[in-house]
């Protein structure tokens, strides 16, 4: 999902030029769509699914190939006008995940990955990403999120002592990032400051984002006061854990490593009691 802390207006590098995104993060095997369709088959999910913060559509289009009605919902243009032409099948529509409204009970399982639902930085807009949600589920219906784990950072400084420096060859330029992470402890966020440079001669870009810092109990707790039952709540295998997930992989147990991956269900309605 598309954001910015400079305004509606703003620009981002890899977002704004999503062949130049997929290049960045490649995926050939699927591997994030594959780690989906397992959960979903797992626990049973329909086949309606609504993958917020689609971005270029690849992990939609894979769950379209594996036979399910898929809708894809983004808040670029760019990356969905890319999804349509080169990753076909599932419908794409803009939408915000701070708070939208495909219709209710539209969907049977709602997946949110890489970290998207983290750009949600206010309790506000956690609040209107799970209740749009649960408005978008059918009763028994699946959350699906996989994203940056909180507690990681308790006690950990390794991913914030140094900047990680990153070099990749797109049509013949060679773009290089350096990263800078940084912990803004009062408003809970991660803080990335990015500086895009290249051997074509164009000037350095430097962009800025963040994300939300969740804690596990701190996910349990919004989920479930949003009507959601924690299926699963641990750090991996998943698609961007070291070592990776793969097929016959069990989820584990724990919830401590730097990425957190999430399987809720909505609850029916509590029974109106009676006198």
């Amino acid at each position: 999902m598309t954001t910015t802390t400079a305004g509606a207006d703003a620009h981002n590098l890899l977002t704004d030029n999503p062949e130049l995104y997929e290049a960045r993060f490649p995926d050939p095997e699927r591997l994030a769509g594959r780690w989906t369709e397992d959960c979903l088959r797992r626990h049973g999910a329909g086949p309606r699914v609504l993958d917020l913060g689609c971005g270029t559509g690849r992990d939609a289009a894979h769950l379209h190939g594996a036979g399910r009605e898929v809708t894809g919902a983004d808040l670029s243009e760019a990356m969905l006008a890319h999804a349509r032409e080169h990753h076909p099948g599932p419908e794409y529509v803009r939408a915000d995940l701070h708070a939208f409204d495909l219709g209710r009970g539209v969907s049977d399982a709602v997946v949110c990955l890489d970290s998207a639902l983290l750009y949600c930085h206010t309790n506000a807009q956690l609040d209107g990403f799970l209740s749009s949600c649960r408005r978008a589920l059918v009763p028994g219906g699946l959350l699906v999120a996989e994203m940056r784990n909180g507690a990681y950072f308790i006690g950990r400084t390794d991913l914030l002592d140094a900047p990680t420096v990153g070099e990749f060859t797109w049509r013949g330029t060679t773009h290089r990032s350096t990263t800078t992470l940084t912990v803004d402890r009062t408003a809970q966020l991660l803080r990335r400051t990015r500086v895009w440079t290249a051997d074509d001669g164009s000037a350095p870009v430097e962009q800025r984002s963040a994300w939300r810092l969740l804690f596990p109990q701190e996910l349990r707790h919004l989920l479930g006061a949003h009507g959601f039952e924690v299926l699963e709540l641990h750090d991996g295998p998943g698609p961007r854990t070291e070592p990776p997930w793969c097929e016959g992989h069990s989820p584990g147990r724990t919830a401590d490593a730097d990425r957190l991956h999430v399987v809720a269900r909505r609850t029916e309605p509590a029974a109106p009691s009676t006198p």
